[in-house]
């Protein structure tokens, strides 16, 4: 398997996905605003859509949107128990936070970071966010991860959010103890830390 991937994107959540869970795989780095490959290669060849993750599979087939192929990665090793199985509830509670997280958390940076946006408009974005970040910090309580004491590849994806939480606003995990804590529970688990240093972040 190849992971197409940008550093600091949201690659970085299937990435973190492919290390939890021992599976072989190559990495490629895509220049996102010349949609190349490092090697020049175009990479909307790839991607049509010209975004990353794209996740190139052995059989030659190319999967893309990362809460799609972060369960396709914890179905290949169902012993990482990174997905909960197919066909349970606990599994559709996994598609509802994936979702949620892709929706509401990831998408809502877009119009606050639109050079486009007037200050009070992302402003108002901004609240809207902080209310979606209020939902995840409340979806924590009493548990180590979001579906308990487990990791799953909700939480790789959750992680990234809260990394762009913290570059729009310095202090938002501060003022927020359960996001911070959770936070540093997922950067310290090794298979994180591996990921991030494979991408050159801190």
């Amino acid at each position: 398997m190849k992971l197409y991937y940008t550093p600091g994107a949201c690659s970085l959540s299937p990435h973190i996905a492919l290390r939890e869970s021992g599976l072989s795989f190559e990495l490629e780095q895509v220049d996102l605003k010349a949609k190349k490959l490092k090697d020049g290669g175009d990479y909307l060849a790839v991607n049509p859509k010209g975004y990353v993750p794209a996740l190139a599979l052995d059989s030659g087939e190319v999967l893309t949107e990362g809460a799609i192929i972060v369960q396709y990665i914890a179905d290949k090793v169902p012993a990482s128990k990174l997905a909960p199985a197919a066909g349970t509830t606990e599994r559709l509670r996994l598609q509802e936070w994936l979702h949620f997280i892709a929706t509401e958390l990831h998408k809502g940076f877009g119009p606050i970071n639109h050079p486009k946006s007037s200050d009070e408009l992302k402003q108002a974005f901004r609240e809207r966010l902080e209310a979606r970040f209020a939902i995840l910090s409340k979806g924590l309580e009493g548990k180590s991860f979001l579906l308990g004491d487990t990791f799953t590849v909700a939480d790789g994806y959750a992680f990234y959010t809260l990394r762009n939480l913290r570059r729009l606003d310095e202090q938002a995990l501060d003022r927020s103890p359960a996001l911070k804590g959770y936070f540093e529970r997922v950067g310290a688990r090794p298979a994180v830390k591996a990921a991030l240093a494979a991408e050159g972040l801190s």
